[in-house]
């Protein structure tokens, strides 16, 4: 029988896997845009959206990030929660989270984690990250090298997941975007 909170923790999952997806989506196709070559109206139309088989499918692409015939492919999908470890004085906790963001730009660097971000509220769930793995026992192995993990300070609820293969640009498109590091 599920409960209200596995009830709501599927809702979230499902909710920012679609997010997600549909923002990756619109990046992705932003620089694809193709202009319509029927200008009788002087309007020129977006066909970056168009869902059949279109012109702009890129089979190079599509195999370099490892996308099926519907773009897609497997991950699996971490929700970070706070953890029973919360005790750490303040110089513990700030070196535990530098710790916890370097082992995240190592696993992006690695191509191991392919999305990854703190939710803005505060509240037990603390953020999200999308392993480019196929098996929750892979995930499970890459978590264990979180420094904020291995203190309790965080643990992790991990999921398969099956989400559109575009997600494997959001790193190469974040490095172009971001002034500062983390």
């Amino acid at each position: 029988m599920k409960t209200a909170k596995t009830n709501t923790h599927s809702l979230l999952i499902t909710l920012v896997g679609a997010l997600v997806a549909l923002a990756v989506t619109l990046v992705v196709a932003m620089p694809l845009r193709a202009e319509s070559d029927d200008k009788s109206d002087g309007k020129s139309y977006d066909k970056s959206y168009v869902k059949s088989d279109d012109k702009s499918y890129d089979a190079e692409l599509a195999a370099k990030v490892g996308g099926d015939d519907y773009g897609m492919k497997r991950y699996v999908m971490a929700m970070l929660k706070r953890g029973p470890n919360r005790e750490q004085s303040e110089a513990e906790a700030e070196r535990l989270q530098r710790a916890h963001l370097d082992n995240i730009g190592r696993l992006a660097e690695e191509g191991k984690l392919v999305l990854a971000g703190p939710f803005l509220e505060e509240g037990d769930l603390r953020g999200i990250y999308i392993f480019n793995v196929t098996s929750v026992e892979e995930a499970k192995a890459l978590t264990e090298s979180d420094p904020a993990i291995k203190a309790g300070r965080l643990i992790m609820e991990l999921h398969p997941w099956y989400g559109s293969a575009a997600l494997m640009e959001v790193n190469r498109l974040h490095h172009k975007l971001a002034k500062k590091a983390i």
